[in-house]
């Protein structure tokens, strides 16, 4: 470990003391209040964690929430199907991406674990009780200790499905000498395009150490849903045969105050439309449904709805809030159209792959940094539009539910975009190839 390194942890790890003595009051509130901290803190902090005993050094691969873990598992599978003797590690840094972890990789894994926060402690007794082969990073949650401590030990650290957003960028240029410090301690960065590869060099990453390995949201396993299910998921809403369904996915505060003006819009332009909100957190149902109201517009919780067969409701809900996690993607399926939240507000936008699996015509706002070529690439081949505001938002809907035909070709080439752009697992299993062998 040179002077610099040595310099630089000293830096960090002092500004990381000084941020926590900072935010301890609302740390210790937070800790007390929240079930999802009560259930996270002790064990993100080591305290408890019993050390896991397997027949060989395992792999470990950490994605940091619920998005993450869920495009996380074509490629947990394949390390799982390509590397039958190592046992596989998953960890989440969040309650509800531990808990979605759970109960989609639990047959996949051989464990799943709390990843830990990034103090000297707490991340030497996490990686020492588990020992890996080799880590490897899902896409974001870069923590310069965890990175550090792995390869005092000699493991290699990969980070997989790499992306950066031009916020992002223009943040870590601003500390590039630190970030050059960082990414120091990766074997490699497998990134998802040229522009990421551009971006993360000019930051500070070897180039020598940089693959562009493309997407692996696009390998999602391709998922059809039977006209008879299509129909009982409806029936378990309450939605007759004949209505349309606009979806709004993974929508965040200050979002459905947006929305509420269209959606009122649309239900007059289409009088047997439902619209299925779901909120990226289901604890902010109730307030969404208070608001709804505010703006005069009824709303019905998921966990209240009391379907009958048939779908008959007498009155059928006029907006259904999903209160429960982990159902969106085979929401889409039902969908006339969908709307990708975060993307309304400053927020980055979410996944727009999974709609795309199921040909649904995309729409989403213009703040789409997260998902910055993906986003881009749907919308030169038609298969997405993006729209400017709220108003544009009701207008493009319109035209969408008024127009089958319109529908279908926007589907047809938001699921083509799919095709042509898969095989980025493939591509990153053979570096985890690479490593494992040396």
């Amino acid at each position: 470990m040179n002077t610099k390194s040595t310099m630089l942890s000293l830096l960090y790890n002092l500004l990381l003391v000084v941020g926590m003595v900072l935010s301890l009051p609302v740390t210790i509130v937070s800790a007390l209040t929240l079930e999802k901290r009560q259930k996270t803190v002790l064990k993100r902090l080591g305290i408890g964690f019993r050390p896991h005993r397997f027949s060989r050094r395992p792999i470990w691969l950490h994605a940091i929430s619920v998005g993450e873990i869920l495009s996380a598992i074509p490629l947990a599978q394949s390390i799982k199907s390509r590397f039958p003797d190592y046992p596989l590690v998953v960890s989440a840094s969040t309650h509800t991406g531990f808990e979605i972890a759970k109960k989609r990789l639990a047959k996949t894994c051989d464990a799943i674990v709390l990843f830990p926060y990034d103090f000297v402690w707490s991340v030497k007794r996490i990686i020492k009780g588990i020992d890996p082969a080799i880590f490897i990073l899902f896409e974001s949650d870069i923590w310069p200790n965890f990175l550090f401590e792995i390869r005092k030990r000699g493991t290699p650290a990969l980070f997989v499905n790499g992306r950066i957003s031009p916020r992002s960028f223009k943040r870590y240029k601003k500390i590039s000498f630190f970030m050059e410090w960082v990414f120091s301690n990766l074997s490699w960065l497998c990134l998802q395009t040229q522009k990421d590869a551009d971006r993360f060099a000019e930051i500070g990453a070897p180039r020598k150490r940089i693959e562009v390995t493309g997407n692996i949201k696009f390998d999602l396993p391709l998922e059809t849903m039977p006209d008879a299910e299509r129909m009982r998921l409806r029936e378990s809403l309450g939605i007759a045969k004949n209505s349309k369904i606009f979806l709004a996915g993974s929508t965040h505060t200050g979002e459905e105050e947006l929305l509420a003006h269209p959606l009122k819009e649309l239900k007059q332009r289409f009088p047997d439309l439902v619209t299925l909100i779901v909120p990226r957190h289901p604890d902010r149902a109730e307030s969404i449904k208070r608001l709804l109201a505010d703006a005069d517009l009824p709303s019905t919780l998921k966990t209240a709805l009391k379907p009958r067969p048939g779908g008959a409701h007498g009155i059928p809900p006029e907006v259904i809030i999903v209160d429960t996690l982990g159902e969106l993607r085979r929401l889409y399926a039902i969908a006339d159209t969908v709307f990708v939240g975060g993307s309304l507000i400053k927020h980055g936008g979410h996944n727009p792959i999974e709609p795309a699996m199921f040909k649904k015509p995309i729409l989403f706002g213009p703040h789409m940094h997260n998902f910055e070529w993906i986003a881009n690439t749907l919308v030169q081949a038609q298969g997405a539009i993006m729209v400017e505001d709220a108003n544009h938002l009701l207008k493009a809907a319109t035209t969408i539910l008024s127009d089958p035909t319109a529908a279908k070709t926007v589907g047809d080439q938001a699921y083509k975009v799919l095709q042509e752009n898969r095989g980025a697992v493939e591509k990153t299993l053979k570096v985890i190839e690479k490593e494992l062998r040396n």
